[in-house]
């Protein structure tokens, strides 16, 4: 069983809630649309002229779209001009060679892309990537002058077990092997439960609370510098609540973003 002692004593949620106030302001929020294998170029230009049109002008949040690969060059079209950022869903590890369907982080920058999600937990679980290879993304994203969107979380296991600090310690310290920690100050960090993705659970204020104090404490003397967002079946109800605890610096979405007026919502919600 994995022994939590070594963390610092955390305060009470009311408490942090007052005692990181300040801290949380400072850091811009973060809303990030992920597609997933979803749309066609009627239904994303549909989607996307509603969303631009939704988002106007200042805020104090940044919002981007993951479409799939091939939508990418559209999507860029379709946002010229918007304050929307476009962002990719996976990467390889490798910028060129003979990887039959692989993407690579020099072909992303060349689209206008700005982020790129990694180690989510579909691709984890689905594709089968390990610790190894997701740090290994990470690299590459950070060489290419790209952002990382970097994806840990624990299953139902882990969590009936009490092991998911165990759990997000491994994939964390799998990438600080590989860049140090210092790197994370052009990073963002993304919990994601795996039993709270697409199952309509979403982890309690305080589960997320938890693991997001917790992850924050692994950056070190980046701990108030680095964006950490929360995904998992994140909508318009609940979105105020989460984003309004200290640790809690924007949302992850899957199906929440292929609804314009759900996902615009929870944008402002961020805003």
């Amino acid at each position: 069983m994995f022994k939590s002692s070594w963390l610092p004593l955390a305060p009470a949620l009311g408490e942090v809630l007052l005692l990181n106030k300040a801290s949380n302001a400072e850091r811009r929020q973060l809303v990030v649309g992920n597609w997933k294998m979803n749309g066609n170029l009627q239904q994303n230009a549909a989607l996307l002229a509603k969303v631009a049109a939704g988002w106007q002008g200042e805020h104090n949040a940044d919002v981007v779209i993951c479409p799939p690969f091939p939508y990418l060059m559209h999507t860029n079209s379709l946002l010229s001009g918007s304050s929307v950022l476009l962002g990719a869903q996976t990467v390889s590890e490798n910028d060129q060679g003979a990887y039959t369907g692989e993407i690579s982080c020099p072909m992303l920058a060349d689209l206008n892309c700005k982020f790129v999600i990694i180690g989510h937990n579909e691709r984890r679980r689905m594709q089968g990537e390990t610790d190894e290879q997701v740090a290994r993304q990470f690299v590459a994203v950070h060489r290419a002058g790209l952002i990382p969107i970097l994806c840990v979380g624990e299953s139902l296991k882990d969590r009936e077990q009490g092991r998911q600090l165990e759990t997000i310690s491994r994939q964390l310290n799998a990438v600080f092997a590989h860049t140090g920690k210092d790197v994370f100050k052009n990073a963002v960090l993304a919990y994601e439960p795996v039993w709270a993705v697409g199952t309509g659970k979403t982890a309690t204020p305080e589960q997320a609370e938890e693991v997001h104090r917790f992850m924050r404490a692994q950056l070190g003397g980046l701990a108030s510098e680095v964006r950490i967002l929360y995904g998992g079946s994140v909508k318009s109800h609940n979105a105020q609540q989460l984003f309004a605890l200290p640790d809690i610096d924007g949302a992850l979405l899957g199906g929440a973003s292929l609804d314009a007026d759900e996902f615009l919502a929870i944008c402002k919600a961020a805003d």
